[in-house]
């Protein structure tokens, strides 16, 4: 009987972990620096995503709305961007994966522009803590209060 609720345990922790195992990878959710290799040189912007538990994305490309979906580890944004350089507003196309070293790495399109990209996690540098304003140490005694004689 003991060796019976241990199972049946096992079973119902297996089952309610289920959902939680399934759930959408968001390994992607945050701030990303994209370096877009272009005839013309590189091409650097930087994003903002979020997944939902769906594979929906979410967020900015530079000052554009991003739309998109980040499913089994593969991105795939098609959204509407402005560029300036080329002067055009047309669909951005971004397809790629996430790979070993946590880096996004793909395909970029917009108009008849395309190449390949590769997209890592901002460094963010240790926040510079000032140095604390010592006193120098003093030997002398509290004021002793006065006496009132």
């Amino acid at each position: 009987m003991k060796r019976f609720l241990v199972i049946a345990a096992a079973m119902v922790c297996l089952v309610m972990g289920l959902p939680v195992a399934q759930a959408q990878d968001t390994g992607i959710n945050g701030k990303w620096h994209f370096v877009l290799a272009t005839p013309g040189g590189d091409r650097e912007v930087d994003a903002d995503f979020t997944v939902d538990a769906d594979g929906n994305v979410t967020g900015k490309w530079g000052s554009s709305d991003v739309a998109g979906t980040y499913k089994e580890g593969k991105l795939a944004l098609d959204f509407q961007f402005t560029s300036e350089e080329v002067g055009a507003t047309a669909a951005m196309k971004i397809d790629g994966k996430l790979d070993d070293t946590a880096a996004l790495a793909g395909d970029w399109a917009f108009t008849e522009y395309n190449g390949t990209y590769k997209a890592t996690r901002p460094v963010v540098a240790p926040a510079q803590v000032p140095a604390a304003a010592t006193a120098p140490a003093s030997d002398a005694k509290p004021n002793a209060p006065a006496d009132p004689h």
